[in-house]
Order: structure tokens, then C-alpha cells, then sequence
């Protein structure tokens, strides 16, 4: 049954009366026929509860709710900065028009950070690519920047620091040393995230998400190549041929599909982990021709060695080598990662390929990959074991 309401005109008697005061409401002179004023100033029908007031609001200002709608939304908001690109340093030191030439260059091939494009695939819609960016504005942006130079807000708290993706190398691909990563190799440290570092997992997200933001880091990675590119052809040249951009594009993109074809797999067949394949590894790891003990000490707690303080990656930032005891290994710890790891090296750091060293006892690197492994576990069995000593429940260890 609808709610009966009783307007002054209709029935001011009634309207009009005193009425029981009500907690949180007072009673106030009718300045307007058939409403009151409440304690906090608002008006409501007279006669109708706070709740039958706001669906007879409701239902009264239905035709005005896209208007009010922009009003609370536009009310003391103003319009979000457009996101910019930031130029590298070795653009910046260009003229000024030269600058401009390199910032409508990269524009044209690659995009904006809001409708951006991957340089030389047709085949990503542009929806596709600004779902990525949206992806990555929200989760990504605060460490790696809008960039992608791995200058985002947070990356100065961070060690190791966020990549930059501007110089077209990543540390853990399926790749040898020097070559371009797989796009599969980007999928898995995102889904994977890199143990040790302040990259998360992101397995939990929809598998579109992946995919598009993927896609979108490789858009920024290509933009930085380019732009290095041309401001070393304006550098060298003092101008840059319209003519020549295509060639730049084309050398970038040959490399990435070169690396689709390129991958490292293990040259032999994993032996069975013994106790003696064990000691076969560490011998070649203390040994002089593999030199594992330069960087990563007899014992392979890196932090303890003379050299710490001589590293630096290829971005220019201190680095050390990996505490092997630690069981963090940022390309992941199955024993095909660490053999990928061993085997071609590690791109951006100090940590070279032994595929050349190794090349004539290539069961040497399994034996390694066992070594690491039972380094890797001592940190674990020595508290179990000091968990037995003491009566204390534990998981076994091996």
C-alpha cells in the first residue's frame, strides 16, 4: 500500500500539529508547505519517515541523477595530469630541435603512454595495448616508472632496483648470453615473480591482464631501444634522415625474432643427484677454471668475499654477487634455471656464460647444478638439525 502523504493544503490539521519530539529532530516553523527542517538543517515531507523522505526524493529526482552524478563527481576534482614520457639523459643533451625530432619520432612508432603501439607487430589491437597500459599504470608504474626506466616512485627504497626496460636486455631469459629474452620468458617472471627482489607474483591475475601487460612492457622496452638509437644517429650525424628510422626499427625487431628461435637446452642429460655428483660440483666449483669462488666465495656466501664492492650491472648500479646459501634465486630454482644460469650467463651483470669454459666436460654443468642445489638447502638443514637437537618439532631436510 503507498505511503499516504498529508500536505498542508490537504490537511493542515493534521501537518500542523505538535508532534511527540523525536531524537536527532526539532520541531521548526513550516518555511515551506509540508516539509520540516531537521536538527541537521536538511528538509523532509512532513508526515513521512527519514526513510520514505529519501525514496520519495528518489523518486522525485530520478531525471536529474546524470546531472547530479557529474556534479558530485566533477565537485572539487580537477583533471588528471596527461601522463608524459620522460626523456633518456642522452636525448636531453641533443638541441632543441633535434629533440623534438627524436619525441615525434618515437611518438609516431611507438605511441603515448596512454595509446601507445609495439614497434613492428600489427598484430596487438590498439585495445589490447591500452588494456596493458592500464594494467601496468596500476600495478607496475609505482617501481618501473611511467617510462619503464625503473625510476618509479618506490625504486629509490629498492634493492636490487626496479629494471629498466629502456636498454632491451633482461636478466632471466631461456636464451644465451647477450640475446633478446622471449616474450614466454616476460610471462613467466611476471606470473612467477623473481625470489629475493621486490617483483611479486602476479598468478592470481587474469590471464588477459598478463598477456596485455607483457605486451605493453615490450612496447616501452622497443620505445627505449629506439630512442637510444636515435639519439646516437642524431649524435654522430647531426641529423636524422626521415630514411633512416625504418632501418633503426628493423634492426631492433630482427633481434627479438632472432631470440624467439634461440633457446639454451641442457647439452646432456640429468644425471641422478648423489652425494657424489655433489662432490664432483663443488670441486669444479672451487676449481680455478670454472672461478665460481672469485665472486661467490669458497663457501658461496657472496656477502663475505673482498669484492662485493667492485660490481656494478649494466644499468650502473652496485650489485653483488647471489648468496647461494640463501635458496633465493631471483631466475627461479629448478635445476633447468640454474643450468640456463651457468650455462649462458646473466644478462646486465657480472656473472658470465661458461658455455665456452665448460664446453669440453659438459656434464661439469649438471654436477654444478647439484653443487647449488645442496648449498642452497644448508641454511635449512642446519636449523632442522638444530631443531632435533633440541626435541623441537620440524619438517625434515635433506
Amino acid at each position: 500500500m503507498p505511503t499516504r502523504v498529508f500536505t498542508k493544503r490537504s490537511d493542515p490539521a493534521r501537518c500542523d500539529r505538535p508532534r511527540p519530539e523525536k531524537r536527532g529532530f526539532e520541531r521548526t516553523r513550516l518555511e515551506k508547505p509540508g516539509f520540516e527542517r531537521t536538527r541537521g538543517g536538511a528538509w523532509r515531507r512532513c508526515g513521512l519517515s527519514p526513510a520514505a523522505t529519501g525514496a520519495w526524493l528518489a523518486r522525485g529526482c530520478r531525471g536529474m541523477r546524470p546531472l547530479l552524478a557529474l556534479v558530485a563527481v566533477c565537485a572539487g576534482c580537477q583533471r588528471a595530469a596527461e601522463l608524459q614520457f620522460v626523456p633518456s639523459e642522452q636525448v636531453t643533451q641533443l638541441s632543441e630541435p633535434l629533440q623534438k625530432t627524436v619525441a615525434d619520432q618515437l611518438t609516431h612508432y611507438c605511441g603515448t603512454p596512454t595509446n601507445p603501439k609495439l614497434l613492428g607487430d600489427d598484430s596487438a589491437s590498439r585495445e589490447h595495448l591500452q588494456h596493458g597500459a592500464a594494467v601496468y599504470q596500476k600495478r607496475c608504474v609505482a617501481c618501473h616508472g611511467v617510462t619503464g626506466d625503473g625510476a618509479g616512485p618506490a625504486a629509490e627504497y629498492l634493492y636490487p632496483r626496479p629494471r629498466d626496460y629502456r636498454r632491451g636486455f633482461f636478466k632471466f631469459s631461456s636464451t644465451p648470453f647477450g640475446a633478446k629474452p622471449r616474450r614466454e620468458d616476460l610471462l613467466r617472471t611476471v606470473r612467477r615473480g623473481a625470489k629475493g627482489t621486490s617483483m611479486p607474483s602476479f598468478a592470481l591475475l587474469p590471464d588477459e591482464d598478463i598477456q596485455a601487460v607483457v605486451d605493453y612492457v615490450l612496447a616501452l622496452t622497443h620505445r627505449g631501444e629506439l630512442e637510444v638509437l636515435l639519439a646516437l644517429e642524431a649524435e654522430t650525424e647531426d641529423e636524422i634522415a626521415p630514411q633512416r628510422v625504418p632501418e633503426l626499427v628493423k634492426e631492433i625487431t630482427d633481434q627479438w625474432q632472432k631470440a624467439s628461435t634461440q633457446v639454451v637446452l641442457p647439452v646432456t642429460k640429468m644425471p641422478p643427484y648423489t652425494p657424489e655428483t655433489v662432490e664432483l660440483g663443488k670441486q669444479a666449483f672451487l676449481s680455478e677454471v670454472a672461478g665460481c669462488v672469485k665472486c661467490h666465495g669458497p663457501e658461496g656466501r657472496a656477502a663475505f668475499t673482498d669484492h662485493v664492492e667492485e660490481y656494478k650491472d649494466g644499468w650502473g648500479h652496485q650489485t653483488r654477487a647471489a648468496d647461494l646459501t640463501s635458496g633465493m634465486f631471483h631466475g627461479g630454482d629448478r635445476p633447468d634455471d640454474i643450468y640456463r644460469r651457468i650455462y649462458a650467463g646473466i644478462n646486465g651483470t657480472p656473472m658470465p656464460s661458461f658455455d665456452q669454459k665448460l664446453s669440453a666436460q659438459p656434464e661439469t654443468f649438471w654436477h654444478l647444478v647439484h653443487y647449488v642445489k645442496f648449498v642452497s638447502s644448508e641454511r635449512r638443514r642446519a636449523v632442522v638439525e638444530q631443531a632435533k637437537e633440541q626435541g623441537l618439532p620440524h619438517a625434515s631436510g635433506n
